[in-house]
């Protein structure tokens, strides 16, 4: 039974500009079955390694999925949020995990818009997470990814939202 399996930890990263809008992607149409036209965007989020603390793979996620290394933390959100994969999107987790629960970080961009490379993010060594990138009102992030993913974006924006304004 699918309540029977655990969540996959994973870490995402709400990354604001110096004018208070966080970065959002556009998901690879190439990697992604569970995409649905209209919310394909989302902030750069993924596994936490073993031995890997959660701050470590959302730093380690940023760069892959970015370019990104110029940072400071703002803050951690206080809790865990999680959810469910549907059926058409469990993909090569099947078995294994209901979802994800994750741990995620509004950290400040340091760096130049230069520095975001999403066609070569990782210094080229990681294949594109996304075809598309810009920077985005907080708000409206949960009206962009898609819908079961939703209210974890609530949950970020209620975390962040007194935190994000400009540099």
């Amino acid at each position: 039974m699918i309540e029977d399996l655990p969540y996959r930890r994973s870490a995402g990263v709400a990354l604001l500009n110096r004018d208070g809008a966080v970065f959002i992607g556009r998901r690879n149409k190439r990697r992604d079955a569970e995409l649905v036209a209209g919310h394909e965007w989302q902030m750069p989020q993924g596994g936490v390694d073993e031995g890997e603390t959660p701050y470590q793979a959302a730093l380690r996620e940023l760069f892959e999925e970015t370019n990104v290394a110029s940072t400071s933390l703002i803050a951690e959100a206080p809790q865990w949020l999680h959810y469910d994969l549907p059926d058409a999107a469990r993909g090569r987790w099947r078995g294994r995990y209901r979802g994800q629960t994750q741990k995620w970080f509004l950290m400040r961009f340091e760096g130049d818009d230069a520095e975001i490379d999403i066609e070569r993010p990782g210094g080229g060594a990681h294949p594109p997470e996304f075809d598309a990138w810009r920077w985005e009102r907080l708000e409206a992030l949960p009206s962009l990814v898609v819908p079961f993913k939703r209210r974890v974006y609530e949950g970020v924006v209620a975390a962040f939202a007194p935190l994000a304004r400009p540099a």
